[in-house]
C-alpha cells in the first residue's frame, strides 16, 4: 500500500503497540493478560508495519526468521516447565528464586521466575508463528498479482 498517511501514523503506533504487548506480557501471570495477548499485541505492529511499509520491510525489521522466533518461544516454555522438575516439583510448577518471605509472612524480592519464562515463551511462539502465517499470506497475495 502507498499511503502517506499510514507509513507516517505506523511510525508512532508501531512502538506504541510493542511497549503495549511488552507491558500486557509482563503483568500477565499476576492479572489479566499474558504471553498470548502480548504476543497478539506484537503481530499487530508487525501487521501494521507491513501493510505500511511492505512484506519485506517488515521481515527487515523482525531481523530474525518467524519460525526461528516461534522455536526459540517454544524452548522457553519448555524450559520453565522443566525448571519446576528442576526445583523439585512437578512440570510447570511456579520458581520465584528471587521472592523470599520474611519472618513477618510478607513476600520481599522480585516475582520473577518460571512463570514469566513461560509466559516469554508463549509471546515469543505467538510472534513467530502468527508473522509466519501472515508473510506466508502477504506472499501468496503478491504472487497471485504478478500472474
Amino acid at each position: 500500500m502507498n499511503s502517506t498517511i499510514l507509513r507516517t501514523g505506523s511510525r508512532v503506533l508501531l512502538p506504541l503497540f510493542l511497549i503495549a504487548s511488552v507491558l500486557i506480557l509482563l503483568r500477565g501471570h499476576n492479572e489479566p493478560g499474558g504471553g498470548f495477548i502480548g504476543g497478539l499485541m506484537a503481530v499487530i505492529a508487525v501487521a501494521l508495519h507491513a501493510i505500511a511499509a511492505g512484506p519485506e520491510a517488515a521481515r527487515a525489521a523482525l531481523r530474525v526468521e518467524p519460525l526461528t522466533i516461534a522455536g526459540i518461544g517454544l524452548l522457553c516454555a519448555v524450559a520453565a516447565g522443566f525448571w519446576g522438575i528442576a526445583a523439585g516439583g512437578d512440570f510447570l510448577t511456579g520458581v520465584w528464586p528471587l521472592l523470599t518471605t520474611t519472618p513477618e509472612g510478607d513476600k520481599a524480592g522480585l516475582p520473577v521466575g518460571s512463570v514469566l519464562l513461560f509466559d516469554t515463551g508463549v509471546y515469543l511462539t505467538v510472534l513467530g508463528a502468527v508473522s509466519a502465517i501472515l508473510f506466508a499470506l502477504e506472499d501468496a497475495v503478491y504472487a497471485e498479482g504478478d500472474d
